[in-house]
């Protein structure tokens, strides 16, 4: 920069120097405060940007730690619920097996019931209606709850278990089946629940003659409606009229044996019934030649008459 002094006189140039020094001065000054706000400025403007960086990475900071979180809670969002349906399908699966165990136990309790029944056991011996009778002091020890693990530890050893008695009481019940088949089969007994024998198996008077004939059964009398009753389990063969025995009925019982109920009132079967030991089969009365209410009673083997006296005995020895 030029400055362009004029010379007038030396009072004038004296005056003219001063002010250009005082000129020279105030651009120093001038200059050195612009110098100090720029580097003010500068100064301010680094620290300012060096906060801006240290806030932008403490944004960013934060920002990762907030998605850390939030992944760090969906991974355990996501594990509980993992764990909740595994937790639900174990349930789901001891229900099911618990279901089973019962419906076990329900055809163990039916089946114990039956041979308790064929057992012919007093009633109360056995109940299984009810639960089982326990007690016992308290243990000292505190209780402990069941985990899912020993949970399914004592289902498996009730179900071998279940499994083990179901078995046993199976095979007990065919003997058992078995047995009172083999009872059923054995004729022992007298054909009539009330009444008295009034004609013998033999030789006898005939009552209509009063010669002496060959009389192949027994003769019960009594009351004309009462029940006559298979001796013996079995099957209807005959079921109808026969010359001379009115209405009479007759049943298979194996091994060629076949007992016979004549002069009935009323036949209660028909031919091909299965029918039980002691189970009514026609009403005590007077049909064909007969004198009265009585059934006569024959046991024939292959065919042939025998005599059912020891058959009478024989439930009269089982009674003894």
């Amino acid at each position: 920069m030029n400055f362009l002094i004029m010379r007038m006189d030396s009072h004038t140039s004296t005056t003219a120097a001063v002010s250009a020094r005082d000129i020279r001065r105030w651009i120093f000054l001038a200059l050195s405060l612009m110098a100090a706000l720029c580097l003010l400025s500068f100064s301010v403007g680094q620290q300012l940007g060096e906060k801006a960086v240290v806030e932008a990475q403490n944004a960013v900071l934060e920002r990762q730690v907030v998605q850390n979180w939030t992944q760090t809670l969906e991974d355990q969002a996501t594990a509980i619920a993992v764990t909740r349906q595994q937790y639900s399908q174990q349930m789901d699966m001891l229900t099911l097996r618990l279901g089973e165990l019962q419906s076990r136990l329900l055809r163990l309790d039916a089946l114990g019931q039956r041979l308790t029944s064929m057992s012919e056991l007093p009633e109360g011996e056995f109940d299984f209606d009810s639960l089982p009778s326990v007690g016992g002091p308290e243990d000292v020890i505190p209780p402990e709850s069941f985990n899912l693990a020993d949970l399914d530890a004592s289902l498996s050893r009730l179900e071998l278990q279940a499994e083990s008695r179901q078995q046993q009481l199976g095979v007990l019940s065919d003997v058992l089946v078995h047995d009172k088949i083999a009872r059923q089969q054995v004729l022992a007994g007298k054909p009539v629940r009330t009444g008295w024998l009034s004609s013998q198996y033999g030789f006898r008077s005939d009552p209509f003659t009063g010669r002496r004939a060959w009389h192949n059964g027994l003769d019960f009398a009594g009351k004309a409606g009462s029940d006559i009753i298979a001796v013996a389990g079995g099957v209807v063969i005959f079921a109808g009229t026969r010359y001379g025995y009115g209405n009479t009925v007759e049943i298979a019982h194996g091994d060629g044996l076949v007992t016979r109920y004549a002069h009935c009132k009323e036949i209660l079967v028909s031919v091909g019934d299965v029918v039980q030991k002691d189970q009514t089969v026609a009403l005590l009365g007077s049909s064909g030649r007969s004198t009265g209410p009585h059934v006569h009673f024959e046991v024939l083997q292959d065919g042939k008459g025998v005599s059912p006296q020891k058959y009478v005995q024989r439930a009269t020895a089982r009674a003894g």
